[in-house]
């Protein structure tokens, strides 16, 4: 059995988990670099040797429960699961469902950025004045990308037809994606790296529920360059933590994906890096 972190029953029991980690190696529409189905992988090893003590919030974060299911991939027809179209969609969509019903909260592992519109679905079904927080270098909003709606280039573009979002870090889009942006409205949501307000501005755009998005390239190729699209000028590992603090101190986070880990041979430290991002911010949900 997967485990996030190097813990043991009851600590990883589904039956009292607060947290369900959901592993996702999809990757059929990466246009650059590739090796996104290896992301999920990388980060549950990794987190094999993160200190369940957390130094800043003086607790163990494991004991509220981890618990991590089988890859979705395990429980779909191989050539359903390979077909274009966003089919693989809907055992997403089904998985994150009985998650959120039973209570928890989804911590889903890209694979590649496509897969999110599908858990953001499954979440606004549950919770009607939802929102995305993504955290990102790309924009994501083209409508279409080489033949595919369902491109991890069209993620958020996707997301929007479901509910708003606020996008943050942000430092790379095509003219038709600001066009789109401009006439929508959505460009007073985006909010560049360079330019990155005050933290408090961005959580005041998010409603009550929020659902986050975390693409690794949001980070500065420095601290992470396993991606497959890596931008210069990202954000820094204690930049995103101030967002994802002040997001959790304001708002109720209902579940959360961290997705583009490309893993680079012998390179483990960014691996580390996704699995402690995403340690941190269960921490941040649960103590309040």
């Amino acid at each position: 059995m997967k485990r996030f972190l190097d813990i043991k029953p009851p600590y990883t029991d589904y039956k009292t988990a607060k947290f369900v980690v959901v592993p996702v190696p999809y990757e059929e529409t990466v246009s650059y670099g590739k090796g996104t189905a290896k992301g999920p992988d990388a980060i549950l090893s990794a987190s094999l040797h993160i200190e369940d003590y957390d130094i800043e919030l003086d607790r163990e974060i494991s004991r509220v429960g981890i618990h991590v299911g089988k890859d979705i991939k395990d429980i779909l027809p191989a050539h359903a699961y390979r077909q274009a179209g966003g089919r693989h969609g809907e055992g997403i969509k089904g998985r994150i469902r009985k998650i959120l019903d039973d209570k928890k909260i989804p911590v889903m592992l890209g694979g590649e950025h496509s897969i999110t519109p599908f858990a953001v679905s499954a979440a606004k079904e549950k919770f009607k004045n939802l929102s995305v927080l993504q955290l990102d270098a790309h924009a994501d909003l083209r409508d279409k990308y080489q033949g595919s709606k369902y491109s991890h280039a069209c993620a958020m573009r996707r997301v929007l037809e479901i509910c708003p979002a606020v996008q943050t870090g942000i430092r790379s889009m095509s003219l038709s994606e600001a066009k789109f942006a401009k006439e929508s409205g959505q460009i007073s949501k985006i909010h560049t790296a360079e330019k990155l307000e005050i933290v408090e501005n961005v959580c005041a755009q998010l409603s009550k529920d929020v659902y986050i998005t975390i693409d690794v390239d949001v980070f500065d190729p420095s601290i992470i360059p396993s991606t497959g699209t890596p931008e210069p000028g990202g954000l820094d590992y204690y930049e995103v933590l101030d967002i994802l603090k002040c997001v959790a101190r304001e708002k109720n986070i209902v579940g959360f994906d961290v997705v583009e880990l490309s893993p680079i041979k012998g390179l483990i430290a960014p691996d580390f890096t996704a699995a402690r991002i995403i340690y941190k911010l269960m921490g941040y949900i649960t103590g309040k």
